[in-house]
Parts: C-alpha cells; structure tokens; sequence
C-alpha cells in the first residue's frame, strides 16, 4: 500500500531532518525525492520518498557501517508510523552508499550461492537488517537450485541459503527429564 500523502511525509521528514542537522550542530545538506526515478538493475527497490544527505559531515553520517544514516531513518519511518512492511518506501542514503551496500548484498548472495552449490550445505549470513535481507532473498530469487528463508529473532535475524532439496541431519531425541 503506498504512503497515502507522500507530499506531506516529505514535509514531515523535512521538518525531522531539520532539527536534526541544526541541533546536531551537522554540516549536512540534503535532498528530499517523492517517487525517485529507479536506478538501473536494482528493480526490487521502488522508494516512495528518497532523502539523500551530503555535506563536510557525511564522514560522520556513515562511520560504523551507517549506524546515524540507519539511525535518522529509523526515526522518520517511525515518526510516519510505516508499518514493518512498508519501511522499504522511505529509503536515506548518503555518498551513494545505499548503491555500494546493495551491490556490495548482491555480491555477497552471489559467493554464498556458489557456495552451497559446491558443498551442498546451507550458507548462514551474518545478522542484517529485514531491508537487507529482503535484497539478499529477491538476489537470489531466480536460483532454482537453491532456496532462502530468514531464521533467529530480532538483532540476530539472520538469512540462510539451502540447496533447494536440502534435508539438515536427524537430530537425536531430547531426553524429557522424569
């Protein structure tokens, strides 16, 4: 479902981002797009509001892996109220790291997908984020081969690659304490 009032969300996060950068004494500019035009191979990302950052700060914006970028989108999905399926609609980026980490995800699904078709055993990403492993799924979507699902609770939710026909060892009976 799309946002109902993009104009007015944008206002929001103009007025969010704002406050921001003034109060976080941020050297930032920033850019707000309603309905960006889709960049070039990357077909599963289709952001409603694109808010690209720029500035002396951007260093800052994306020091441990873009933990403030997440962090500042984080607020505005929040602040829209978007629910967890929908958080994919408003999209932040900064120096075109946004395109770096989703080519640097497709990359990834690439080597893990080679992987388990050499070994025959399931491939366990790191923990990422559900927009992440949203990119890493829909990278492999088209694999007949192999399947994905996301297991673990949380922040330690995690994608796992397995050959399509893959059965895990039997696991020995728990013993149930008399």
């Amino acid at each position: 479902m799309p946002i109902p009032d993009k104009i007015a969300a944008a206002k929001k996060i103009d007025a969010l981002l704002r406050g921001v950068v003034t109060h976080g004494g941020l050297h930032l500019k920033y850019r707000i797009t309603v309905d960006p035009p889709l960049p070039e191979g990357r077909d599963w990302e289709r952001p409603e509001i694109l808010v690209e950052l720029s500035g002396p700060d951007s260093p800052l914006v994306l020091e441990r892996g873009g933990e403030l970028l997440r962090a500042i989108e984080t607020l505005a999905i929040e602040m829209l109220r978007l629910p967890g399926n929908e958080h994919e609609k408003v999209c932040f980026d900064c120096m075109n790291q946004r395109a770096l980490r989703l080519e640097e995800l497709r990359l990834a699904a690439n080597v893990a997908a080679e992987r388990v078709r050499k070994t025959s055993m399931p491939y366990e990403f790191a923990p990422m984020s559900s927009r992440e492993r949203r990119i890493v799924h829909l990278a492999l979507r088209d694999y007949a081969d192999l399947h994905t699902e996301s297991q673990g609770e949380g922040g330690r939710r995690c994608l796992v690659v397995y050959p399509k026909n893959y059965k895990p060892a039997s696991k020995p009976a728990q013993r149930s304490v008399p």
